[in-house]
């Protein structure tokens, strides 16, 4: 809507307006009087409203103005200017209709899950070709329509992603950033990625598009650390391309999901149960963000285990919002449903945020069965649901609502199961689980159908010699809940300092192992060194066991030691977010080591909208009196910061470290940066990264154009000297001391291993992997003697090129005309039985991703014909100096093997395929690339598609 529309609508404008401005004064403290609001003031900067306070906003003006707002407004609207447009083109004021619930395909019988498969790949093709139509995820796109998807459809469309991918290089190993919303592309492009064999990199998608640069810039270190090749992303995301280039030095490309769904793939990498399948990074709550390794191992072991212990049955069916990008989401709500073959109802975590009501009207709708949240979830239903948007709904289907990725509040947990009793929902269906990146997602659970299971413990004997003895008076009690008991295949142990074991309901760091267990952080052998002791690792947080039963009481960074007494934080920063003033979940209680007392001081910080130094002083008081009910002793410092000091992660939890290290630096100030400032620090952080771009761009055109340059200036002579010259031996020698020239002025280094065993005197079939135009001349500088290359025809009327392959006696077959074919191919045979050796490629042609492809036969069946020798050699490194589609080449070592002989078995097909089989084997262990197979057309679903 343009300006003029707006002032036609004044009465819109000034509802609008007075809302916004009675909002921004009931969450300003102390009476304090917001700026005035108008059209382009913002809500973040100008009046300090977070994610979740301008979805409440929203959602009084949809009330007040009985209108409802497309969910996109939730994330997108940066001003009230931005809300009138979108009230302008909401005609009807009415509330979509609900999405009515999707008619699954009957399931019945019992659960039969892969129970041999190795890798999440497998897992989706056994799906896929057995039960192809059944429906595996139902996407709720907005408050009117839904999306299902079957397991043929998510493997046809994964087809076309991952031919995408390796059109643009991709190839198994490399590692492709996942930055999309929930929807339909995301799972397609994650299980694209899987079958090419790389690794994916879930990286959260930006609330708004106007945010991308900041959010690439925010995310640069994760994406560095991945060494991730290309991103697909959102389409509004190219835009910030040179940014994302200059700043990810490994990134080739941004792509978005429809470039890359073009033909169906017809060929795939086959991964091993150990291959890398997925790197999760940490939310960073207690530190810099790290890479888990997880393989395709860890993540089955990890699903069946969970799977086993919530007693999974075939007509269960997962209702989830939480995001894809974080494990309990991927892992939990995705991984689970597909292996076990359970249905997945899923929208996006805004429309919970916009309105959680939403959440459990789909369990309603559609009689889901599981659902999991964290404990803020939970807590946000409990408020901000009205008894009106609950009409009609039904809980009594939900038989386990797990609640785990941070602590779990026995308050919220009754509050949530009393509140939704008149419901249908039952208290025992609330199970707490404990888990973490590091063991893939679960650790322990508890037991299915028990509901909550609490400790009440005694707050000073814990802070005094972190026993969790029972409390015996009322003003002393610190209630926990039960995490459960570890999974099938987990182990647990509560040790100290020393890494000695603890006795029960003693306090310690909590250890595990287990067959889920990470081998450690990607491209960080430091950090994994610290994780990662004599097989058990350290998850980072402290807590007891109890009659076998894990219980959490805060994570080691966290903790505080003050005098001998140790504290954590939590009940504090709950304490001082209730007080008059003090902005709730805005809270981070910090413990700064003190030299000189040889003990923390213990320091609050807390954010307020607050300005008046007589409100101030009443919120310090009030923090004093909140820490001595709770501790015993008032705080060292209490510091009262402006909102959006406090550093968190994406998830929302509270960065302790990170914010108590920038307020030390800042000493004190903690205020957030003015956005100019912001765009200033984005703009100086990217010159130099373009800079640096520029010139490894520069180093590179001035190294391809020397390479060039020494090409011409030995290839005109060279060819001139043997273009018409009949002696192919002759020729062969003066090509070969060409080719080694060539290299050598383009300082490639060509190591030789195995070359005596190429005997001029016995004639033989040599076969060589093909990873670029470069093997031809590498082949030719390395090997010791001539032989007679086999290339397609259409080679021989190339301009130049055609006449010196002649002339250094290539042999040349048809590759169209069938009859001609076999002509060209008898004749290979005479000559191989006249005692000719032939040089075949016998993956025929090359792409630019990495893999070693399906072999020819054509060789093979020469070599059986004939019973000549077949002799691999494994080329490496030629695909790295000139990969496909590139004409400026890159200096890398380049590594050619000959192999020893492989004798024919027989002369036949079967003899041949036996051959070729043996080949591949051989050249594969030394080639430096892994086996790809191609996809039967039976094996690739027709006519299904997942958009």
């Amino acid at each position: 809507m343009n300006d003029d529309a707006v002032s036609r609508s004044p009465a819109n404008v000034q509802r609008l307006l007075q809302i916004i401005d009675a909002f921004a004064a009931e969450v300003s403290p102390g009476g304090q009087k917001p700026p005035s609001v108008r059209l382009d003031t913002y809500f973040e900067r100008d009046l300090g409203l977070d994610s979740l306070a301008r979805t409440e906003l929203l959602g009084r003006i949809e009330k007040a103005l009985g209108v409802r707002f497309p969910l996109e407004v939730f994330g997108q609207a940066l001003t009230p200017r931005d809300l009138l447009r979108a009230l302008d083109g909401n005609a009807s004021g009415r509330p979509a209709p609900p999405v009515g619930a999707v008619e699954l395909s009957a399931r019945g019988g019992a659960l039969d899950p892969p129970s041999d498969a190795g890798t999440l790949v497998e897992v989706l093709q056994w799906h896929a070709s057995r039960r192809p139509e059944r429906t595996h995820i139902v996407v709720l796109e907005d408050d009117a329509s839904s999306h299902a998807i079957t397991y043929a459809a998510l493997h046809a469309a994964a087809l076309r992603v991952s031919r995408g991918l390796r059109e643009l290089g991709v190839g198994p190993g490399d590692t492709v950033a996942l930055m999309l919303p929930t929807g339909s592309d995301y799972f397609a492009c994650f299980a694209g990625i899987l079958l090419v064999g790389a690794i994916v990199v879930p990286v959260y998608p930006p609330a708004r598009s106007a945010q991308i640069d900041d959010h690439l810039a925010r995310h640069a270190a994760i994406l560095s650390n991945a060494r991730a090749r290309v991103m697909i992303a959102p389409s509004h995301a190219r835009a910030a391309r040179l940014l994302a280039k200059a700043r990810i030095p490994t990134l080739h490309d941004i792509v978005t999901a429809p470039e890359l769904m073009g033909e169906t793939d017809t060929e795939t990498y086959v991964p091993q149960a150990e291959d890398v399948a997925l790197l999760q990074y940490t939310s960073g709550s207690t530190g810099t963000p790290k890479g888990v390794v997880l393989t395709h191992a860890n993540l089955l072991a990890n699903i069946r285990a969970m799977g086993e212990t919530a007693r999974i049955e075939a007509d269960d069916v997962f209702a989830s919002w939480l995001p894809l990008y974080h494990d309990m989401g991927l892992i939990g709500a995705w991984f689970g449903p597909l292996y076990f073959g359970i249905p997945l109802i899923i929208m996006s975590p805004l429309s919970f945020l916009a309105r959680p009501a939403r959440w459990l009207q789909t369990i309603s709708r559609h009689h889901a069965t599981l659902s999991a949240a964290p404990n803020f979830a939970y807590e946000r239903c409990t408020r901000k649901i009205e008894e009106a948007e609950l009409d009609g709904v039904d809980l009594s289907s939900l038989r386990l609502a797990f609640c785990g990725a941070e602590p779990v509040s026995a308050s919220t947990m009754r509050a949530f199961a009393s509140g939704l009793a008149n419901h249908g929902f039952s208290a025992t269906a609330l199970t707490p689980v404990y888990g973490l990146a590091e063991n893939t997602l679960g650790l322990t659970f508890s037991e299915p159908g028990r509901g909550l299971r609490t400790d009440r413990i005694s707050r000073a004997r814990l802070a005094n010699s972190q026993h969790a003895a029972q409390a015996e008076s009322p003003d002393d009690v610190l209630e926990l809940v039960s995490c459960g008991r570890p999974l099938r295949g987990n182990q647990i142990r509560v040790v100290d300092a020393a890494r000695n074991e603890r006795p029960e309901r003693a306090v310690g760091r909590i250890e595990f192992r287990s067959l889920s267990a990470t081998r450690g952080y990607f491209q960080n052998p430091d950090l994994t060194a610290r994780l990662i002791h004599d097989g058990w690792i350290d998850t980072g947080d402290l807590g007891y066991m109890a009659d076998e039963e894990l219980f959490i009481t805060g994570r080691v960074k966290d903790l505080v030691i003050r005098a001998g007494r140790h504290f954590f934080p939590y009940e504090l920063e709950a304490a001082v977010g209730l007080l008059p003033g003090v902005r709730a979940g805005c809270v981070a209680v910090c413990g700064a080591p003190d030299v000189e007392t040889g003990t923390d001081r213990l320091i609050v910080i807390a954010e307020t909208r607050a300005t008046d130094p007589a409100a101030l002083a009443a919120m310090r008081t009030a923090i004093n009196e909140a820490s001595v009910t709770l501790l015993g002793a008032p705080p060292e410092e209490v510091a009262l910061v402006p909102a959006h000091s406090i550093l968190k992660t994406s998830s929302g939890k509270i960065r302790h470290s990170a914010t108590l290290d920038l307020y030390l630096r800042s000493r004190g100030h903690l205020l957030p940066r003015a956005a100019w400032r912001q765009w200033l620090d984005i703009g100086v952080h990217t010159i130099l990264p373009v800079g640096r771009r520029l010139r490894t761009v520069g180093k590179r055109f001035a190294y391809g154009a020397w390479c060039w340059f020494g090409i011409v200036l030995i290839a005109v002579p060279a060819w001139l000297a043997i273009a018409w010259n009949p002696d192919a031996k002759r020729n062969w020698v003066i090509a070969s001391r060409a080719a080694r020239l060539s290299l050598k002025l383009a300082g490639i280094r060509i190591t030789v291993r195995g070359a005596d065993l190429i005997d001029a005197s016995r004639p033989a079939i040599v076969v060589a992997n093909h990873a670029s135009y470069l093997d031809g001349v590498v082949l030719l500088a390395a090997l010791p003697s001539s032989l007679h290359i086999v290339a397609k025809r259409e080679l021989a009327s190339t301009p130049l090129v055609g006449r010196f392959l002649h002339a250094i006696g290539v042999r040349f077959v048809e590759r169209v005309d069938y009859r001609r074919m076999v002509d060209d191919e008898r004749a290979l045979v005479k000559q191989a039985m006249c005692g000719a050796s032939l040089l075949f490629f016998p993956e025929a042609t090359f792409v630019r991703s990495a893999g070693l492809r399906q072999f020819r036969l054509g060789a093979f069946v020469t070599a059986c014909v004939a019973h000549r020798p077949v002799i691999p050699v494994a080329i490496a490194g030629t695909r790295a100096v000139l990969p496909d589609g590139q004409w400026w080449p890159v200096r890398a070592d380049v590594t050619v093997t000959v192999l020893a002989a492989l004798a024919p078995p027989g002369g036949d097909m079967k003899a041949a395929a036996s051959l070729r089989d043996a080949a591949r084997d051989a050249i594969a262990a030394y080639c430096g690339e892994k086996i790809l197979s191609e996809i039967s057309p039976l094996e690739i679903p027709a006519h299904h598609d997942a958009g």
